[in-house]
């Protein structure tokens, strides 16, 4: 008998395991929303597609001395809903809203974490910032009452990758657990290498997406120095305006938004509920600028072009474009730019939305619930609009959905994110068919 198959047959079986793990099929079938236009799906969706604005007056703290006093606040959240009371006590916001979104996410799924699947079953968030609430509030307890008033707490409520490890114990996955932290394109980043995570076989189910909680002094602050922010103060619901002629930089959003990606063999053997499918991931860096776009969109149109060219899609099939949408001068300009390289005279007929324009920026989140927003557009056929698009400009000319939402079908449909270092990530969704 032989104990040790032939050097042929041994690469054989290698290429037929790879060959199986790499066609296995990504869909979607659990997703769950933490915004700042409600709690959960059912009360997000809606006020989206209704062209509400989450955004309101910052009351976290004191914002006298600020330029910017607005934000994208989680109204009515309550951590103890979603954590024990202990657990409430000493977890980070950002750590509670991935819990939240996450245990929403498992229950729409339907799906049972259990000894039979918790091995192959993984989490991957993306977060920006992670607790800096708790250094903001370490460093005031240090410098006042010294060293040993730190709380031992403290490094575990700070560190971004306790998102995916805390929802790791309330659900029970034991599978790959990981957090990524690339800037406003982390949960896009994390949806797209759960994809990949899945289809080579790592795992079978990936609970993905991205947050983040930094509606901070600290961060205003920052973010006001780089002349980043909106400061139309006096009028909130306006002060988001992606590709607006008078956009005059973004507003700081926070919350979860959290899928349940699973193969589509077992989401079938369970039968399912399927929002849509995952098949095409891309990435690229600009090499060019620490915050600044690559002029022209350079960067962010190989980004997009990676996604179509994983996706083996032509972008003449796209129906609908997700944008970064951040209401920056630049950004908003180079999307439009990178989209116009990629799309070519299509440019003008695929509809655009920025989510943005009512959630705000939810920095390394965002790419979490617009992928959530986008597979949602799939299943609904309705393209949530760009509100506050009162004032075209010459650059930015294509069909943004302007201030209503769009009965449309879609039939694939695409999420950007581009970050703070020239990180871009874009991902590819297609409505599923079984036939």
């Amino acid at each position: 008998m032989e104990l040790w198959p032939s050097a042929f047959s041994l690469s054989t079986w290698v290429v037929t395991k790879k060959e199986v793990f790499l066609d296995r099929r990504v869909v979607v079938t659990g997703v769950g929303l933490i915004t700042p236009l409600g709690i959960g799906v059912e009360n997000t969706w809606p006020a989206l597609c209704a062209g509400k604005s989450g955004i309101s007056e910052i009351t976290r703290f004191d914002t006298k001395n600020f330029d910017t006093k607005i934000a994208g606040e989680v109204k009515g959240f309550k951590p103890e809903d979603y954590l024990t009371k202990k657990d409430a006590k000493r977890t980070q916001l950002f750590i509670a809203y991935a819990v939240a979104a996450s245990r929403m996410a498992l229950e729409d799924s339907g799906l049972v974490i259990d000894s039979s699947n918790a091995n192959r079953t993984g989490v991957l968030t993306g977060c920006g910032l992670g607790g800096l609430s708790i250094m903001e509030e370490t460093q005031r307890v240090l410098d006042t009452k010294g060293p040993k008033r730190v709380t031992p707490f403290f490094i575990p409520m700070m560190i971004g990758n306790m998102a995916p490890g805390i929802v790791s114990i309330y659900l029970g996955a034991k599978g790959p657990n990981a957090s990524v932290a690339t800037a406003c394109a982390a949960g896009t980043h994390a949806v797209g290498d759960s994809f990949e995570i899945i289809k080579r076989g790592a795992a079978d189910v990936m609970i993905t997406g991205g947050v983040e909680a930094v509606i901070t002094p600290t961060c205003i602050a920052g973010f006001n120095a780089m002349k980043a922010l909106s400061t139309r103060n006096d009028d909130p619901e306006k002060a988001s305006r992606p590709f607006d002629r008078d956009r005059d930089g973004f507003i700081v959003g926070e919350g979860s938004g959290i899928l349940i990606l699973e193969t589509l063999e077992g989401a079938l053997e369970r039968g399912a509920r399927i929002y849509a499918e995952v098949c095409g991931y891309g990435m690229s860096g600009d090499g060019y600028h620490m915050s600044a776009p690559s002029p022209d969109g350079e960067g962010a149109a190989r980004c997009i072009q990676a996604a179509l060219d994983n996706a083996e899609i032509s972008y003449n099939e796209v129906d609908y474009i997700n944008a970064h949408g951040t209401s920056t001068q630049l950004n908003d300009l180079y999307e439009t730019m990178a989209i116009k390289q990629v799309f070519k005279d299509k440019a003008y007929s695929v509809a655009i939305s920025s989510t943005k324009s009512m959630t705000g920026h939810l920095l390394g989140g965002a790419g979490g619930i617009e992928s959530v927003f986008t597979t949602l557009a799939i299943n609904e056929d309705i393209i949530p609009p760009t509100i506050n698009f009162d004032n075209p400009s010459e650059e930015c000319d294509l069909d943004y959905v302007a201030n209503t939402a769009r009965r449309k079908k879609v039939e694939i449909a695409m999420s950007n994110s581009f970050g703070f270092g020239g990180t871009n990530a874009s991902l590819v969704f297609r409505k599923y068919h079984n036939d």
